[in-house]
């Protein structure tokens, strides 16, 4: 299995060469030169596989370069019970990501289980396993500058923590956050990783990751690394609870089911995408934004158009306050006939602060946008009474604390579902995360896991610095030295 690049103009490489960097040398994402394919026959054989077992059945044909046992032993080594432990009264450990039905065709798919209690965490973990594993075959070393909007720095430094051949640089925007996410991450004491607060919004934050990825002499020269979903080993890790879900929701492969994701970077959703192009059948996948809706106005209109940094929203939702959906490029590039031009020249636009219109775009006789259906995309769009409306309907209804981000998806869920299909939400995040928003919506507390008790008074380490991309790179060179 080969990998190609959104923008067609970077060489085709495996697995692990692709596995440690983010953007391509030509600034786009990797996608593999085709979708592995289940049959009936192979769902068939899945079904009723545990975790582990489906982990490596969807990542072997992925990361062919690995030999198979080596694999096999990454995969049981991450997901593991004792590892994925916070689970709700009457869940499983063992199911790693357990189903929990709220009603009848209704249900969420909780995948905040973790050590960060976020579903970042799925990915992360087996991510910082195949980190150490590569760079010890190679003998190398990596530092890994990555952006967060509140959950992905936390998994990603606790995945990397101690690890004797990663440094990890984490840039997140200043006082944005939520208390408990920001401390999640600056109480980390280990000495190879660096938390930077920057002044700004997410996406400032991610474009200095993409600028430092694209200064190519800079990224070699100090083994640049990236752990956001803009890394394919992100985006293949999180397919396999796609599968999951979907054998824990349906009694044969006759049916179909739904998805509805919260969204802000599209990655999570990405995901489910390439899983419904493997095989899985997967009718809907609704997209959920908050009231940073530039994803739920591309899926209205075909329009995609990026805010800046002033029109970004600060909402209750932090984790989904994105308006460059960096895994968006993935979706289009698909949607586009996997057209490499043609994706380099939306993006010239984009990345110039513009936008583009597939609906008025000719492809082949009809608009792009036209064949959105084809791919089974919907889309809603969420606001905090939304979000406090759902928390309590859903405590109240079926005595089940949801967090924000959930909420956003479970908001859209009860929107657009269909009687006879099951429907599945992905949790996003345990409610511990947001306990201002749980005290606004239920006039409670939400219980947290006891090694999580004191998080806030623990003692922070971190830096605030400017969104300058060269003074980022020059703190990374300095602590490197």
């Amino acid at each position: 299995m080969k990998y190609l690049s959104t923008r067609g103009q970077s060489p085709a490489q495996s697995f692990s060469e692709i596995l440690l960097g983010g953007l391509a040398p030509d600034g786009g994402l990797y996608l593999p030169e085709t979708y592995p394919h289940f049959s009936a026959d192979d769902l068939n054989r899945m079904r009723g596989m545990n975790y582990r077992e489906l982990a490596f059945e969807v990542l072997s044909r992925f990361a062919t370069d690995i030999p198979a046992d080596d694999l096999k032993a990454i995969i049981d080594k991450t997901y593991m019970a004792d590892v994925y432990c916070n689970v709700r009264e009457g869940e499983n450990a063992e199911d790693i990501t357990p189903l929990h039905t709220l009603e009848p065709n209704l249900h969420l798919l909780c995948l905040s289980n973790g050590p960060t209690i976020a579903f970042k965490d799925m990915a992360m973990q087996l991510l910082g396993n195949l980190f150490e594993y590569v760079l010890d075959k190679a003998g190398q070393d990596i530092n890994i500058l990555g952006a967060t909007s509140g959950d992905t720095g936390s998994s990603a430094e606790y995945a990397m923590r101690g690890k004797h051949n990663v440094n990890v640089f984490m840039l997140s925007p200043h006082g944005k956050m939520s208390r408990f996410q920001t401390a999640q991450m600056f109480s980390l004491q280990d000495a190879n990783i660096f938390n930077i607060a920057v002044n700004g919004v997410f996406d400032d934050c991610q474009d200095i990751v993409k600028a430092v990825s694209n200064d190519h002499a800079f990224k070699a020269a100090n083994k640049i690394g990236a752990v956001n979903s803009i890394n394919w080993g992100r985006v293949a890790a999180q397919i396999v609870y796609y599968f999951k879900g979907y054998f824990a929701a349906t009694d044969d492969n006759s049916q179909q089911v739904s998805f509805a994701v919260p969204s802000g970077n599209f990655g999570n959703v990405c995901a489910g995408h390439i899983a419904r192009m493997m095989g899985l059948p997967i009718k809907h996948l609704l997209v959920a934004t908050n009231e940073n809706d530039v994803l739920d106005e591309f899926f209205r209109t075909g329009v995609y158009r990026p805010r800046g940094s002033a029109n970004t929203y600060h909402t209750s939702s932090p984790s989904m306050d994105i308006s460059k959906a960096s895994n968006f490029e993935r979706f289009v590039f698909d949607l586009v006939g996997r057209d490499g031009d043609k994706v380099r020249g939306l993006w010239t636009e984009v990345d110039k602060g513009g936008a583009f219109d597939l609906a008025s775009t000719t492809l082949s006789e009809q608009s792009a946008f036209a064949k959105v259906p084809e791919f089974g995309f919907q889309s809603g769009a969420s606001s905090h009474a939304h979000r406090m409306e759902t928390i309590r309907h859903t405590w109240e209804t079926y005595g089940v604390m949801i967090d924000t981000h959930t909420a956003d998806g479970l908001k859209v869920a009860l929107e657009q579902r269909e009687a006879d299909v099951p429907m599945l939400v992905l949790e996003t995040a345990l409610p511990a995360k947001f306990e201002d928003s749980i005290r606004e919506a239920l006039g409670c507390d939400p219980v947290r896991p006891a090694s999580m008790q004191d998080l806030e008074s623990l003692p922070q380490r971190f830096v605030v610095m400017d969104a300058d991309a060269e003074a980022i790179k020059r703190f990374l060179v300095e602590k490197t030295a």
